[in-house]
């Protein structure tokens, strides 16, 4: 599959902070004005929180009204949730959420 290469680097961001954390997932959004806010999955005795809805109130957190696209990397299995998660709490339906393995390839392309 073919990325811009804005979202190609969504997908590297996503993968680099999955890898540096050992979480279940890393994530990356862009907001309406490129900015890009990376997270990955918090999964403490007293906190759970997914990576894709973090790092979109990390960009909610630092002003942003609007997600252009996101990433997120990790096994698929079971598939992760992409339709009920904050991107569409902030930025409605059709925004493009990239589905990556491991390796950084993107294996499917969910939308809001």
């Amino acid at each position: 599959m073919d990325l811009s290469p804005e979202d190609a680097k969504l997908v590297t961001l996503a993968r680099s902070s999955r890898a540096r954390t050992t979480a279940e997932h890393g994530a990356a959004v862009r907001d309406q004005d490129g900015r890009t806010y990376v997270a990955s999955t918090v999964n403490l005795p007293s906190l759970r929180v997914d990576a894709l809805d973090l790092a979109v109130a990390m960009a909610v957190s630092s002003g942003a009204t609007g997600i252009e696209a996101a990433a997120l990397v990790g096994d698929m299995v079971p598939e992760p949730v992409v339709d009920g998660t904050a991107v569409r709490d902030v930025s409605g339906h059709g925004i493009a959420v990239y589905l990556a393995d491991p390796s950084g390839t993107v294996v499917k392309v969910r939308t809001t």
